[in-house]
């Protein structure tokens, strides 16, 4: 059985949704951030960056978003949530959940905390640098599903897809949101109909952009 330590709506939403999606026997542990317990002695010791995702595999845990959702994928060949390794998609599929992790993931830590990026007198442009990253990876996504979609790999489900909508969702409040992109937004109404993500709200008590 797995264990994920999660926050409602944070990076570990992905991983939630894909044990979802995999019928796994799972456990889960909610780790309070009102109370600041992503940064006491216990969690810390699971995962020293102080941040959720952290999936315990057995018995040892493991932490980042996009790495706990390959080791699922591998973990679980059954599901076909990746295409396997030497197939011809399996490059595109590592090139956007690796961009996600690298480019889009740490744009969005500076849009929602530019007070980490710049000092104060800054923090207004340090969010406009950030909004514009975002922007840029939404154009290159919605391109490429235009091209070869509906999923990022064609007709085929894969974690990709969950990564990039629990992403899309954070763009909710932004000025322009990701589902102003035609094709972004197919792409989230596809995923937002699977039974995990209703399941995933429900067990999460999330409300917004349901």
């Amino acid at each position: 059985m797995y264990v994920l330590y999660y926050s409602p709506g944070t990076a570990s939403m992905a991983v939630h949704q894909t044990l979802l999606e995999l019928g796994a026997p799972h456990e889960l542990r909610k780790v309070d951030f009102d109370t600041n317990a992503q940064k006491s002695a216990e969690y810390l010791r699971l995962n020293p960056n102080g941040m959720v995702p952290t999936l315990v595999v057995d018995g040892a845990p493991h932490y980042e978003c996009a790495a706990l959702l390959l080791l699922l994928a591998e973990r679980h060949p059954e599901a076909a949530l990746a295409p396997a390794p030497g197939t011809p998609q399996r490059a595109t599929f590592l090139q956007w959940v690796v961009h996600f992790a690298n480019t889009l993931q740490p744009a969005y830590r500076q849009w929602f905390y530019p007070q980490d990026f710049a000092p104060t007198e800054h923090e207004k442009e340090s969010k406009e640098f950030a909004r514009r990253r975002i922007e840029a990876v939404w154009d290159r996504l919605d391109a490429h599903l235009a091209a070869h979609g509906p999923h990022i790999l064609g007709e085929q489900l894969s974690i990709a897809d969950l990564y990039a909508t629990m992403l899309m969702r954070w763009s909710r409040n932004m000025p322009k949101p990701a589902t102003a992109w035609p094709a972004l937004a197919a792409l989230a109404q596809r995923v937002k109909a699977r039974p995990s993500w209703q399941r995933l709200y429900e067990i999460e008590g999330l409300t917004e952009w349901a």
